[in-house]
């Protein structure tokens, strides 16, 4: 159980995402792994417990989306949420613009999917509105226009407090904000994956756009916990994913363990507690979106909160 100081501590330094009236901890949830499907399976008395966790220690912003686990992932998230009586104290981003069938994933933006999966995710996570809504892919089928178009649409009609967009580019959210106010970007962001910096992240402070970095931990690597022998199994995307496939896992091992003796000489903490905090720092607001497995334990969990909670040199 979180401390009180430490839930006050993690509130006063709630930020609000321009445009709206929301408020988030600068540390979100994210909950791909939570799902199951490309992590290995789910296990729900667990994901509950590390979502309840992490609303005890001041975490209030809780990121999941339809496709992680073809619904799996919001039916969780809305049970722990309405089971434990939380909604008022909780900021929902979800996500829209994914559709599959027989397990294949693809793209569909259109105004007609948009309209109708934010009532199928409303109905899971068991709520009348949608904090922060999402396109989660930009797609080539259909104008930018008329996505943009229907997620304005949400806004206005109050089904949703802010629009999002995830994974798109610079002049891709040009032509979005020609019909819709734009209000985060969710793009990949850590460590050791920063193209972000050279055009998106000037672009968002230029124009007052929230940006929230997903895969804080770089599917695990950064989290210290990996070593030459750790395998993945199932349908785990890391069997597939290069970073983790010789000789490219190796290499970036090495550089995590390097990165470590860092964190614990100078700041006398851990590589996880350096991948987040430099997170933080690069921005007005960069949500750390860490997508905790849900077979995490409660250890791990506990490494979690240090990470959001980790000083920076100066001690703020």
């Amino acid at each position: 159980m979180a401390s009180q100081a430490d839930i006050s501590g993690m509130a006063a330094e709630l930020a609000t995402i321009p445009g709206t009236a929301l408020k988030v901890s600068p540390v979100a949830l994210g909950t791909w792994a939570i799902g199951g499907w490309m992590w290995g399976g789910t296990d729900e008395a667990e994901s509950i417990s590390t979502i309840r966790a992490a609303l005890e220690h001041g975490i209030n912003l809780i990121d999941t989306a339809p496709v992680y686990g073809f619904g799996r992932s919001e039916e969780i998230v809305g049970k722990a949420i309405a089971e434990g009586r939380q909604r008022s104290r909780v900021v929902i981003g979800t996500k829209a613009g994914l559709e599959w069938q027989h397990g294949s994933v693809f793209r569909n933006a259109s105004r007609a999917r948009i309209l109708r999966e934010v009532d199928d995710s409303l109905r899971r996570l068991r709520t009348d509105h949608i904090d922060i809504y999402q396109v989660h892919w930009p797609d080539p089928l259909v104008t930018m226009e008329e996505t943009a178009e229907a997620m304005h649409t949400l806004f206005i009609r109050g089904k949703i407090g802010a629009i999002g967009v995830s994974n798109f580019s610079v002049n891709q959210m040009e032509r979005f904000r020609r019909v819709a106010p734009l209000h985060v970007l969710q793009s990949p962001y850590n460590l050791f994956e920063r193209g972000i910096e050279a055009d998106l992240l000037p672009y968002c402070r230029k124009n007052n756009i929230a940006t929230f970095g997903y895969g804080a931990l770089c599917r695990g690597l950064l989290s210290g916990r990996m070593h030459p022998d750790t395998t993945f199994v199932g349908d785990d995307l890391r069997r597939s994913d290069p970073k983790f496939r010789a000789p490219r896992f190796t290499e970036y091992l090495t550089a995590v363990r390097r990165l470590d003796r860092l964190a614990r000489g100078c700041f006398d903490k851990r590589v996880i507690h350096l991948a987040v905090r430099w997170m933080l720092d690069q921005g007005s607001h960069d949500g750390a979106l860490g997508r905790t497995p849900s077979r995490t334990t409660a250890a791990g969990r506990a490494d979690s909160w240090l990470a959001a909670r980790c000083l920076r040199p100066d001690g703020n």
